[in-house]
């Protein structure tokens, strides 16, 4: 412990620097001299008091902001420990998706490139798996100056996150309950599905049924089955629900509706195969726009939120740490497929 205090001491009197600054930049020192390497103890907050005098904000102040950069961890009841020697880092992030779709690499692109080359990013995916997600989430938990996490529709989940510290937790994509003062960027699924099936209702009308694939258990929002169920019934149209579609089964004079890309791919392939034009002897909706589904097969209809809107916003509350709450809007895009 003693070369961590004499890195510290030997700042004393340096022109512009506060104590605070000190403190910090002492301990930087120390790693960077490899006085101390990953996985070290660090001293407590009262051996500091002791040591160089300093007071116990001040101390405080400098562990908290440590943390924040992920060059320090704080485990409850052991004490400060070094996570990470890279000490060059303005922060360091933990993000949890549920997995690298091509919206979610958009998110996190223009995330990664938002935030700049000072901040690290460690990425997560939890694969809609409960049991993965408590995983993850208790392995990063103390590690990170910043917690970006996408959740899971799943009752164990506001538990889960509640574990983390909330002034540096941040929700995005999906929303989920929890009790807290905690922070958000989200998405909408049931009004905004409701509203984009209606828009279309008039040309839907124009074809026999519409189909809608929903897989229980997958990541398909079950507020998007309620959207979908509730406008059949308003809008007196003929509908059903699969659970997934089958290679070789397209039909004419049906709309088919899907959230997955890969049954997306397979219902355009069978398109070209048995030459139906699409949007006039049949139709296909998508969620989730992407750079692909605007160039292939002349256009495909999608409605979608702007996950490079959400990706900005997160990242700003990461520079910032300003509370914020708020709801990506969700906006239709017409093409040629319906």
């Amino acid at each position: 412990m003693r070369g961590i205090y004499d890195q510290i001491i030997e700042l004393e009197g340096t022109p512009g620097l506060s104590k605070h600054e000190q403190l910090v930049q002492g301990m930087i020192n120390a790693i960077n001299a490899r006085i101390v390497t990953k996985g070290d103890i660090l001293p407590s907050v009262n051996n500091m008091i002791k040591e160089l005098g300093f007071a116990r904000e001040t101390i405080a102040r400098g562990y908290k902001e440590l943390t924040t950069r992920g060059i320090v961890e704080s485990k409850k009841r052991l004490g400060f420990f070094v996570s990470n020697e890279d000490t060059d880092q303005q922060v360091r992030i933990s993000l949890l998706l549920f997995a690298f779709d091509s919206f979610q690499e958009n998110f996190y692109k223009t995330f990664r490139s938002r935030l700049g080359k000072a901040v690290h990013i460690d990425v997560f995916f939890h694969h809609n798996n409960i049991a993965v997600f408590e995983n993850i989430v208790s392995n990063i938990r103390g590690k990170y100056g910043m917690y970006v996490i996408a959740p899971i529709p799943h009752k164990r989940t506001a538990g889960i996150l509640a574990t983390l510290p909330f002034d540096k937790f941040l929700m995005i994509d999906r929303y989920e309950p929890m009790a807290g003062n905690f922070s958000y960027v989200v998405q909408e699924f049931e009004q905004a599905s409701y509203a984009a099936f209606a828009e279309l209702s008039d040309t839907i009308r124009q074809f026999e049924e519409m189909i809608f694939y929903y897989r229980p258990g997958s990541d398909t929002p079950i507020e998007i089955l309620r959207a979908f169920k509730k406008f059949i019934r308003d809008y007196k149209i003929r509908g059903s629900i699969k659970a997934e579609y089958v290679p070789g089964s397209l039909q004419r004079n049906k709309v088919y509706y899907t959230i997955n890309n890969a049954e997306l791919w397979e219902m355009l392939k069978d398109s070209r195969l048995k030459n139906m034009k699409l949007g006039k002897e049949v139709g296909i909706l998508s969620h989730n726009d992407d750079v692909v589904k605007e160039i292939i097969c002349d256009g495909i209809t999608t409605y979608s939120t702007d996950f490079r809107l959400m990706a900005e916003k997160a990242a700003d509350f990461v520079i910032t740490r300003k509370k914020i709450r708020e709801v990506i809007p969700t906006v239709l895009i017409r093409r040629n497929s319906i």
